[in-house]
Order: C-alpha cells, then sequence, then structure tokens
C-alpha cells in the first residue's frame, strides 16, 4: 500500500505473473486462433464483421443527401480555385518567358 499526503492508503499495482493470467482478450483470442482451422478462423472473422456492422450507426436518407451535397460543393469549389490559379500561373509564365 502507498499512503497519500492524505493520510488514505492506495494499494500498489500488481506485477508479475499475476498479469499474466488476466491478459487480453484479443491475445487470449489470437491464442486460440493459433490451433484453429482455417475454416472456424474464417467463421469467426464473419462472425465479428456482422458484429461490428451491428454497432454502425448508419446515416439516415436526408443527413446522405447533405453530406453528399456538402462534400460536392466543397470539391466543386476546390477545382474552381485551383483552375483559376492554373490559369493565372500558365498566363504569368507565358508573359514572363514570352
Amino acid at each position: 500500500m502507498t499512503e497519500l499526503h492524505d493520510g488514505s492508503a492506495v494499494p500498489e499495482r500488481e506485477t508479475g505473473d499475476d498479469r499474466r493470467e488476466t491478459g487480453s482478450v484479443a491475445s487470449r483470442e489470437k491464442s486460440d486462433r493459433r490451433g484453429s482451422s482455417p475454416v472456424a478462423r474464417t467463421s469467426l472473422y464473419f462472425r465479428q464483421v456482422v458484429a461490428e456492422m451491428r454497432k454502425v450507426i448508419w446515416p439516415t436518407r436526408h443527413e446522405l443527401t447533405t453530406y453528399t451535397t456538402v462534400v460536392l460543393v466543397f470539391v466543386l469549389v476546390m477545382i474552381a480555385i485551383i483552375s483559376v490559379l492554373d490559369y493565372g500561373f500558365g498566363r504569368l509564365m507565358f508573359w514572363v518567358f514570352g
């Protein structure tokens, strides 16, 4: 136990072999997959994909059209800016170098 300034005690962190017993889920799954067949690993992969896809918050149709419109307008503005700069620098180069 470590004592704080106010007199309260805080337990120290456990070290050594105790941490290996409570290893992460990923490391346990990795060790489980080493001995399993390719079919079992593929099945596990697809089950995990489905589980992750269920967590996704899909946009509504209104949100999707709004986001698409914003992206298209932004891209068109950037195209216009780059086109104007390209035209201006091209004219400048012809003026400088004839």
